[in-house]
């Protein structure tokens, strides 16, 4: 059982803003998901200095009756013993190293990381169970873990997104503040498949009339190409309750012009009509084709395949 203690807040500032961080241990490491592509999730923080203004988890925060508007991203919930609780829900008979997703609700990869290291320590512990994982972020200090990284890969599957939703600068600004620009994820990226890790680039969300632009969406694949990108997907933005009264905000104050299409295009639904979605992901899909996307590792790291059982001979 873990032991309760009182929370350590410290302050400190990230892109002019300022973020308390709440050092508190953790029950439990692992998270069962519903309605996911994964069954398990992994954050070693919660609540993010990024500050995107299309972040989804602004929709948990408002129904945990927590800050989902401009002050999300102002106390961060830092898990001090995360590393040592994930190794025993790792150790435990009943695990079968299903794959684990981190950083599905917060970045692993946010500034907090340079100072405390729980995501390394994480990954370290993942490494030695041999779990396989998969990791997305928008933080470029990914390749200060490009050793545990490594080890983890000749160990089991692990795979890293780096969300890179455009290119445009003044987009970025203006929808991702607290974040890196995006050439230094690129950057951070092709340091990663040098390696041998396989890395991809996730276009999400898309932006419907900001950044769906044929041009734009052919930047990012371009770029992905050139930083040895194994793989690209592409997502369109939904808008839960949480998220959509923030981003609305802020797009009335930054392309008020756009408010009437996005209350066509969204109505009281979270997520784009699939006449409006889909060919969004058609038109990244054929990009990927004619830019030829694709694994190039020239050393990929991978496990070793699976012991196969002897056959019991005839006598």
């Amino acid at each position: 059982m873990v032991a309760h203690r009182p929370a350590v807040e410290r302050v400190f500032y990230h892109a002019g803003m300022r973020a308390e961080y709440r050092e508190e241990p953790c029950k439990v490491a692992l998270n069962r998901v519903k309605g996911m592509a994964f069954r398990w999730s992994l954050n070693p923080y919660m609540g993010c200095v990024h500050r995107c203004t299309f972040c989804y988890v602004r929709a948990f925060e408002l129904r945990a009756d927590r800050p989902f508007d401009a002050r999300y991203g102002t106390s961060i919930r830092v898990k001090v013993n995360v590393a040592d609780v994930l190794r025993r829900e790792l150790a435990r008979p009943s695990w079968r190293r299903e794959g684990v997703a981190i950083g599905a609700a917060t970045d692993p990869y946010q500034p907090p990381e340079g100072r405390y290291r729980l995501t390394r320590a994480c990954l370290e512990a993942l490494g030695e169970a041999s779990n396989p994982f998969s990791l997305i972020t928008r933080g470029p200090l990914i390749v200060r873990d490009i050793d545990v990284l490594s080890e983890a890969a000749r160990r089991a599957d692990v795979s890293v997104t780096f969300s890179i939703p455009t290119l445009d600068p003044e987009i970025w600004r203006r929808t991702e503040p607290g974040t890196a620009p995006p050439k230094q994820r690129l950057r951070a990226l092709s340091r990663l498949v040098d390696a041998g890790i396989r890395a991809s680039v996730g276009l999400a969300p898309i932006l419907p009339g900001i950044s769906d632009r044929p041009e734009l969406l052919a930047d990012v694949v371009r770029a992905a190409r050139e930083a040895g990108a194994c793989g690209v997907w592409a997502n369109t933005l939904y808008l839960k309750p949480g998220t959509r009264e923030h981003f609305l905000d802020c797009l009335a104050n930054d392309w008020p012009e756009l408010l009437p299409e996005y209350e066509r295009l969204y109505g009281r639904r979270a997520y784009l009509p699939q006449s409006e979605s889909a060919p969004v992901r058609d038109t990244v899909r054929q990009l990927a084709r004619e830019h030829r996307i694709r694994d190039r590792r020239r050393v990929p790291l991978e496990p070793p395949p699976e012991p196969e059982q002897l056959e019991l001979l005839p006598a």
